[in-house]
C-alpha cells in the first residue's frame, strides 16, 4: 500500500534537566494512504502527544514527520501552515465557535481560504448533508446534542478536503449509541472521500469498530503494532492484554475467586467463527472434563466474529493438563495460562 505518513525516530520531551519528562521516545511508524489507523493506550501513555506531533501542533524534540512526501519538521512556518491544510482534526471537546451557526462553523476553514461566499455556502451545505445535519444549518452549537456537535466538527474538519483526518479521543464524551454512529460516519467519510484517518483512543471498542491496523503505546513507546485482528487474537504486550482481553470482576475483597483459589486459569482466543458452546460441550463429552467460564467476550473485527474467554480448569493437575491439551488441539483456538490471575 502507498505510504502517506512516516514517523522516524520521533522523541518529544517537555522541560529540561532533571525535571524533563519524555512523552514520546524513538517512535517509528508508517501509515498507509486510505487506511483507518488506530493508536491506543491508557491515559498518560503519550498517544495525544503523538497525534499533536503529526501536524506539529507540538514540535518533536527529535526525529522527523513526513506527510504526503513533505517532511513537516523541516518546513518554515509559512510552509507548515500550507501543509496543515491537508490535515483535518477533530477533538473530544468539539471546539466549535459558539457565536457562529452550524453552517458558519463548517464554512470557517473555507472562509480563511477566502473562498467566494456562494461557493463556500454550497460546499458547507453539501458537507452538512453528508453528516446528516442539513436541517440544522442555522442552529447554534448550544442547541445541539453532543453527537450533533461532533458531526459539525467532522464536517468542518473535512471542508478543505484533507488527505488526513486526525481524531483525538473524538468519541470519549459521547454515549455508546452516539459513539457507534459517529464512528460509522468516520468510516463512511474514509470510504467516500479516500481520506486517511488516524484514531487516538483508550477504548478497544473504538479500534474494533473501524480500524484496519493499530499501534499500542505505553510509557512513551510503541509496544505493539499490527492488524487489529492479529493484535486482538494474540496480544504480545501486557498493556495490550489489559486493554483487550476479558477480566473477571466478581471477586472477593482480596481480589480472589474463592471457589477457584487454587485452580489454573487459562485464556482462550477464537480466531473468527469458532463458537464457545461446542468447545466447552466437546470438552465435557470427549474428555469428561468440566470447566468454569469466568468471563467471555465476542467482537466483530473486519467483518469476522472473534471471541475470547477465561476458563477455570479443574483442581486435579492431570485433568487440567488434559483439558489444556484438548483445547490447544482445536483448530482456530489459541490458549495460554494466566499465571497471576488470582494474585
Amino acid at each position: 500500500m502507498e505510504e502517506l505518513i512516516r514517523i522516524e525516530g520521533m522523541t518529544k520531551t517537555f522541560g529540561a534537566g532533571e525535571t524533563a519528562i519524555t512523552a514520546l521516545s524513538e517512535i517509528d511508524l508508517t501509515i498507509h494512504k486510505g487506511e483507518i489507523f488506530g493508536i491506543i493506550g491508557l491515559s498518560g501513555a503519550g498517544k495525544s502527544t503523538l497525534v499533536r506531533c503529526l501536524n506539529l501542533l507540538e514540535r518533536p524534540t527529535d526525529g522527523t514527520v513526513t506527510v504526503a512526501r513533505r517532511e513537516l519538521t523541516s518546513l518554515s512556518e509559512r510552509e507548515l501552515r500550507d501543509a496543515r491544510k491537508s490535515i483535518g482534526m477533530i477533538f473530544q471537546s468539539f471546539n466549535l465557535l459558539m457565536q457562529r451557526t452550524v453552517l458558519e462553523n463548517v464554512c470557517f476553514p473555507l472562509e480563511l481560504q477566502k473562498m467566494p461566499k456562494k461557493q463556500m455556502q454550497e460546499r458547507g451545505m453539501e458537507l452538512l448533508k453528508i453528516v446528516g445535519l442539513s436541517e440544522r444549518a442555522n442552529a447554534y452549537p448550544a442547541q445541539l446534542s453532543g453527537g450533533q456537535k461532533q458531526r459539525v466538527a467532522i464536517a468542518r474538519a473535512v471542508a478543505n478536503q484533507p488527505q488526513v483526518l486526525l481524531c483525538d479521543e473524538a468519541t470519549s464524551a459521547l454515549d455508546p449509541n452516539t459513539t457507534r454512529s459517529i464512528l460509522e460516519l468516520i468510516k463512511e467519510i474514509n470510504q467516500a472521500m479516500g481520506v486517511t484517518v488516524v484514531v487516538i483512543t483508550h477504548e478497544m471498542k473504538v479500534i474494533e469498530q473501524i480500524c484496519h491496523r493499530v499501534a499500542v503505546i505505553d510509557k512513551s513507546h510503541i509496544v505493539e503494532l499490527g492488524q487489529v485482528s492479529e493484535v486482538f487474537t494474540s496480544p504480545k504486550s501486557e498493556i495490550a492484554r489489559e486493554l483487550i482481553l476479558p477480566r473477571h470482576e466478581d471477586r472477593g475483597s482480596n481480589g480472589e475467586i474463592p471457589q477457584l483459589r487454587d485452580s489454573k486459569v487459562i485464556r482462550v482466543v477464537f480466531n473468527g467463527g469458532t463458537a464457545y458452546e461446542p468447545l466447552i460441550a466437546s470438552l465435557a463429552i470427549d474428555c469428561g472434563i468440566k470447566v468454569n467460564i469466568l468471563g467471555a467476550d465476542t467482537r466483530n473485527l473486519e467483518g469476522k466474529a472473534f471471541g475470547s474467554m477465561l476458563l477455570g480448569l479443574p483442581h486435579d493437575p492431570i485433568q487440567a493438563a488434559r483439558a489444556m491439551n484438548y483445547i490447544q488441539s482445536r483448530e482456530g483456538v489459541v490458549a495460554e495460562e494466566v499465571p497471576d490471575y488470582n494474585a
